[in-house]
């Protein structure tokens, strides 16, 4: 069983191959909406309160940075290179923009911010994203070495 989950995609038939793929994206998306509340804006502590707290939690950015990591590692062994920024990354992203663009901040001038935060966080994410899931692909017993991967893709082996 375990030899079937770590085989590469790309040997498995087409159902198989994309059922896992739409499975890693449903579970990036999952395990966004899970780890973060879907409303992002600062919140007062208390009615007629004038400290904000937010509901955005330091163990739920790390849970879902910790989720988002194990889904790259893995696809980053059975898959090609771009399959989890597709997968693992692009999903939280589209989430988080559609979040922050239908929950307006209060107009205290940082209302017109969100792109920048949005193109941010989807930066480090998707770098989080494609390095783990290159230093996976490093371990993958089926790849020939770089140099002879190289002149294969080239197309002068």
């Amino acid at each position: 069983m375990t030899e079937k989950l770590l085989r590469p995609l790309r040997t498995r038939p087409w159902p198989e191959r994309w059922l896992t793929r739409v499975l890693g994206a449903a579970l990036s998306c999952a395990a966004y909406l899970a780890c973060l509340p879907w409303d992002l804006r600062n919140r007062p502590a208390s009615p007629g309160s004038e400290v904000e707290t937010t509901p955005v939690t330091g163990t739920g950015v790390l849970a879902l940075a910790a989720v988002l990591l194990l889904l790259a590692v893995h696809f980053g062994l059975r898959d090609a290179l771009a399959w989890p920024l597709l997968l693992v990354a692009a999903p939280p992203a589209a989430l988080l923009y559609v979040s922050l663009r239908t929950h307006p901040g209060p107009p205290d001038g940082f209302a017109d911010a969100w792109p920048l935060t949005w193109a941010a966080v989807t930066l480090l994410g998707a770098a989080a994203v494609l390095v783990a899931s290159a230093v996976a692909r490093q371990f993958r017993p089926d790849l020939m070495d770089a140099g002879e991967e190289e002149l294969a893709l080239a197309g002068r082996w």
